[in-house]
Order: structure tokens, then C-alpha cells, then sequence
């Protein structure tokens, strides 16, 4: 849906109660019902249902009475809240052209009141250019049912938080600003995407920057995933800033060398068709030393040195440990199972939508590992189970059988009553009660 940022002038309060209200809703509702809207929003004489269809001109929420009369959020009503809860807090004070467009975000240019121009990022997950999410990307984690609100606001504090990782231990990256739902506000990068550039002065040194950065992010523990030259920007003078982060995972990752290779492939192959670099001959071509070169000059997995940093621990990259990375294989694995069994496009739930809060405290986004399923369970099995243990535990419990065989043959154990039962015994009222029922039965 196209941002058209006009409307958001003349909204008034009650207009974002509602859409919050209707944010609210959503994390238990597919379809959140009007009353349950007019209950949360409390607005007075029923003004509630007058914002909504206001709301509904302005297609920020999309009505369904296919089972109820309900509203749920769109992306532009989702896009409204994030860029208001921005605005209130001074992030910026404009919104711009559009600068870019992908198959999972628009990029935006916005302002600042002193004139600075900043860039917006807005996560649209579920375009039908990109819907093959849950075997894709590791947003999920281990959750079964999904929103494509939620799920986008997932990959846009991924996002961040790698983003801010990397700036912090410099890395080439624009400068994360701030973030809320699924909106990054970041600096603007002055330069264009390498597939947009059809010469350069030194590719030498352009090509051995690359490349460079892709060994020193794997020194780092991360491996970018999709590092090719649309996520490559550079300026006039030649400087390189990579961009787009949500798809990043670890080196420990079980396909980790398979990702590595294939961002030095993709890197060796655009310079060698678009720059005709003489270094990265193909491994077939007719001069075999200059093949063995670009063998023992290419970076190879195996040989990198891995203990510069623990980026992949500290941000919770996917493959950092072997129970979690069981975890997630399980689950692409019934995902494939569930796409190639059913239609193309994925069923929709959304009763797991997670509206964020204004001020959401973005240090939860070290918080995005893989949940223990019954952990609960699984310790007391093991623990019974155990060979260490299985006598001791054995033991006591043929002993409290014990016990309460006895009990029970000596009377000694009491019935258990509810709590809410009212006991009677002792009262005058019982005793007035059988004496009345007594002279009852002399009749």
C-alpha cells in the first residue's frame, strides 16, 4: 500500500485512540470485534464508531462482517502509528519522497526540524513477491501462527539492533537512529547501489573492500546472508556502506560455509562481468594460473579466524547454539512440509500479534532467542529418567505409596472439600436443621 502521508495532518486524538485500540485488539483477535474496539478506545456518546468509519475512508483499518462485524490494522494505519509515536518523540518532522523500494520495505526520506534528512525504512513482510517467510527468514522462531504486522515489526528490531551492533564496532553502516513497530529511522547513506555503477577509478581496492568486510564479519561470527550489489553502497569518492541486515545468522549456522561462499561467489562474479577484473578469473577459464590464483587468494571458511568477537551471541543470530539451531531446522522442516502439502501462500493468524508500546525499552531485542518448550516437563523426565537418579527416585516413591497405605487402612486420611463448599457442621443453622428434620419423619 502506497504511504500517502497527507491524512496524517488531520487526524485528531481520538482518530489514533481508535487505531491504537484496534493495535490493542489485535493481539488476541484475527478480526477485533467493534464493541470490544468501543470498550477499549472509551470514547464518550459512542463516538467510537463515527472515528471508524472515518478511519475506514482513509483505509486505515479494513472492515470484515464475514463472521462478525470487525476491523483489524493495515499496513498504512500501522504506518501512521509508527511515524506518530516517532514524531512525538522529535525523531523527525517531515516525511519525503520515496527513495527505494524493495520486496520486503520502502524506504523513505524524512526531515528533521533543523533541516537534516534522515531515511525511513518501512518492513511490508508479506508481499506476494516475498511470501515464502517462515523458510526464508527466522523471524518466527518458534511460533506456529503469525501477523504480517508482527512479523514485519520482528525483522524491522532485528534490523536494528544489528545495525547498531555494527556502527558500534565499525563497521561501514548507516548510523541507527531510532526505531518503533516495524519503522528504523537511520542516516542517510550519500552514494548509490553498486549494481547502479558501471565504472570505477581503483576496482582494485573497491573489490579487496568487499571482500574484505565479508572475512571481518565473519571474525565477527556474523555472515550477512545476502551480500551482493544491491546491498553495497558507494559514494563519489569510492566508500563502501553495507546495508540490510534482517537476514543475517551465524557462523555456527549449519549452512554457514554454504551462505559464506555464496556472498564471495556473488562478489567475485559481479566484478568479473561488470569490471572484467583480471583477479577473479573463473576457476574454468583457459589460464590455469591465474584459476590457481584466485584459489589461493579467495577467502576460504575453514581458515577464518573466529575469535575477534561474539556478535552472533550477543544479538541472538540464528545458529549460535546447537538446541536452538535444532529448534529452528525442526520447524523450517514442518514449514516445507506444510508449503509443499498445501497452497502456495501461507495461512494467516493473528493471534499472535504483539502490538509494541510507544516506548518500548529496545534492549528486549537481545531477548529474541528461541523459547524452551516444556522446559518444565523435560527436566522432571530427565531427571526421573537418569541413571544416576532412578534408584533415589524409585525409593521415594514407593515409599510415599507406602505411606499412604496406611493412612488409608488406619482412616487417618481426611477427603479433600473445594474451597467454596460451605461446611455446616457445628452451626446452629445445621443443628436447628436436623432437628427440624427429625421431628419431620415422627409425622
Amino acid at each position: 500500500m502506497k504511504l500517502d502521508v497527507d491524512a496524517l495532518r488531520y487526524l485528531s486524538k481520538d482518530d489514533f485512540r481508535v487505531l491504537t485500540a484496534v493495535e490493542m485488539g489485535m493481539r488476541n483477535h484475527e478480526i477485533v470485534p467493534s464493541e470490544l474496539i468501543d470498550r477499549i478506545a472509551g470514547l464518550k456518546h459512542g463516538g467510537t464508531y463515527k472515528v471508524l468509519k472515518n478511519l475506514l475512508k482513509h483505509k486505515l483499518v479494513h472492515h470484515d462482517s464475514s463472521k462478525y462485524d470487525g476491523f483489524r490494522l493495515t499496513y498504512l494505519g500501522y504506518d501512521f502509528l509508527a511515524i506518530k509515536a516517532l514524531v512525538n518523540r522529535g525523531v523527525f518532522a517531515a516525511v519525503g519522497r520515496q527513495i527505494g523500494v524493495g520486496k520486503e520495505s520502502d524506504i523513505f526520506e524524512v526531515a528533521m526540524e533543523d533541516g537534516t534528512v534522515l531515511a525511513m525504512k518501512l518492513h511490508r513482510l508479506g508481499r506476494t513477491s516475498f511470501r515464502a517467510v517462515k523458510s526464508k527468514r527466522d523471524y518466527l522462531l518458534h511460533r506456529k501462527s503469525f501477523n504480517w504486522l508482527y512479523l514485519s515489526r520482528l525483522a524491522a528490531l532485528k534490523e536494528f539492533a544489528f545495525m547498531k551492533a555494527l556502527g558500534e564496532h565499525g563497521f561501514p553502516v548507516p548510523n541507527a537512529v531510532d526505531c518503533n513497530r516495524h519503522c528504523i529511522v537511520m542516516s542517510l547513506v550519500l552514494g548509490y547501489p553498486l549494481v547502479q555503477v558501471r565504472e570505477l577509478r581503483n576496482p582494485d581496492v573497491v573489490f579487496e573492500t568487499i571482500v574484505g568486510l565479508v572475512v571481518r564479519l565473519a571474525e565477527h561470527g556474523l555472515i550477512h546472508c545476502d551480500f551482493n550489489e544491491f546491498n553495497i553502497m558507494i559514494d563519489d569518492d569510492e566508500n563502501i556502506t553495507m546495508i540490510d541486515f534482517p537476514q543475517m545468522v551465524s557462523v555456527a549456522h549449519r549452512n554457514g560455509q554454504m551462505y559464506f561462499d555464496r556472498d564471495v561467489d556473488g562478489i567475485y562474479k559481479f566484478f568479473r562481468k561488470r569490471f572484467n577484473h583480471s583477479v577473479v578469473e573463473d576457476s574454468h577459464s583457459s589460464h590455469e594460473t591465474e584459476s590457481d590464483i584466485e584459489e589461493e587468494e579467495r577467502p576460504s571458511f575453514s581458515s577464518l579466524a573466529k575469535a575477534t568477537g561474539f556478535l552472533d551471541k550477543e544479538l541472538a543470530a540464528s545458529g549460535f547454539t546447537r538446541r536452538e539451531q535444532e529448534q529452528i531446522e525442526s520447524f523450517i522442516e514442518g514449514s516445507e512440509a506444510e508449503n509443499s502439502s498445501g497452497s502456495d501462500e501461507d495461512d494467516v493468524d493473528d493471534s499472535e500479534f504483539m502490538p509494541e508500546k510507544v516506548d518500548e525499552d529496545l534492549s528486549s531485542l537481545n531477548s529474541l532467542r528461541l523459547a524452551d518448550q516444556d522446559g518444565d516437563d523435560d527436566d522432571d523426565d530427565d531427571d526421573a529418567h537418569s541413571p544416576d537418579n532412578g534408584d533415589a527416585v524409585l525409593h521415594r516413591r514407593l515409599v510415599k505409596q507406602r505411606r499412604r497405605a496406611v493412612a488409608a487402612a488406619q482412616g487417618g486420611r481426611k477427603t479433600l472439600s473445594s474451597r467454596n463448599s460451605y461446611k455446616e457442621k457445628g452451626s446452629k443453622g445445621a443443628q436447628s436443621s436436623s432437628k427440624a428434620m427429625r421431628q419431620a419423619c415422627k409425622w
